[in-house]
């Protein structure tokens, strides 16, 4: 943890928090650039306690099984808003509006049940440059009792213009993956159904004419909504503690086709998202 702890009295509204967030992407007099340091406090929630009803919601819409035990991403939308709580603070380098979620770490100690009591805290760290512009990490801890329990490891991307060296491309659309496990159908009605279930209301998420401002042709599938579904693959297979590595490709455009990879290796999975015809990925990922 970083600095100064500060205990919240409960989840932050992410709607409030969006319209700060609008406020926050808009041009300010005599301010510019990206900031060079980060917020100085960790934001902790105590006693937190899954709401069944949402957590059914969650696993119908991922495609996923209800059950006691937490799936391993679902503890993202639990520290969502307190996380954007703290991509909105004036200390954070740059508007949570426009910045791209690029990667996504999750390492699970052990399954966690939807009756246990959790405390969680979040705080920003390792503020870096990009190839493609700058980065920073979102780190969230849920601890019951004063066991580590899940933690997590989210990057965030703000695009601009740099002089540091492009990366290899190591992707290549014309290389044709083997056959599909599964193939995936998403629509806007699904993405606004996990909209309302993560609190994770962004307008490429959810409106054509907020897609369409960031550069998107059509509203976009939440990055964590193809992290859930494709773990579907593997379901039953996941051991009790893992570490779920995602890298985020190319957006999936609503409304899409997507096929699912999973491969068994090295003790674990290698899972992966693609376009049907194109085979870039959407999202690449390693469970271990």
């Amino acid at each position: 943890m970083s600095g100064r702890i500060v205990q919240l009295d409960g989840p932050p509204s992410t709607l409030s928090i969006y319209a700060r967030a609008a406020l926050g992407a808009l041009p300010v007099v005599g301010k510019s650039g990206i900031g060079t340091s980060l917020p100085d406090e960790t934001l902790t929630l105590r006693g937190l306690k899954v709401d069944t009803d949402n957590l059914a919601a969650y696993a119908r819409v991922c495609g996923l099984r209800f059950g006691d035990a937490l799936p391993v991403t679902y503890p993202f939308t639990l520290a969502f808003g307190t996380v954007m709580q703290l991509m909105v603070s004036s200390e954070f380098p740059f508007p949570a509006i426009g910045s791209v979620h690029i990667e996504n770490v999750v390492e699970q100690r052990r399954p966690v049940s939807v009756s246990e009591p959790l405390d969680l805290a979040v705080h920003a760290e390792n503020l870096r440059p990009h190839p493609k512009g700058t980065q920073v990490d979102l780190v969230t801890e849920i601890n019951v009792g004063r066991e580590l329990a899940w933690r997590q490891v989210s990057t965030f991307l703000k695009m601009h213009a740099t002089d540091a060296p492009k990366e290899p491309r190591t992707e290549h659309a014309d290389e044709v993956p083997p056959l599909p496990m599964r193939t995936l159908r998403v629509d806007q009605k699904t993405i606004g159904r996990y909209a309302a279930v993560s609190g994770d209301r962004n307008p490429i998420h959810v409106s054509s004419l907020g897609a369409k401002v960031f550069g998107f042709p059509r509203t976009i599938a939440h990055g964590m909504w193809s992290a859930a579904a494709i773990l579907g693959a593997v379901e039953g297979r996941i051991p009790d503690a893992v570490t779920y590595r995602v890298k985020f490709g190319k957006p999936v455009v609503l409304p899409a086709t997507v096929n699912v990879y999973a491969d068994e290796r090295d003790g674990g999975w290698d899972l992966a998202l693609r376009h049907p015809k194109k085979g870039y990925p959407h999202l690449t990922a390693t469970l271990r």
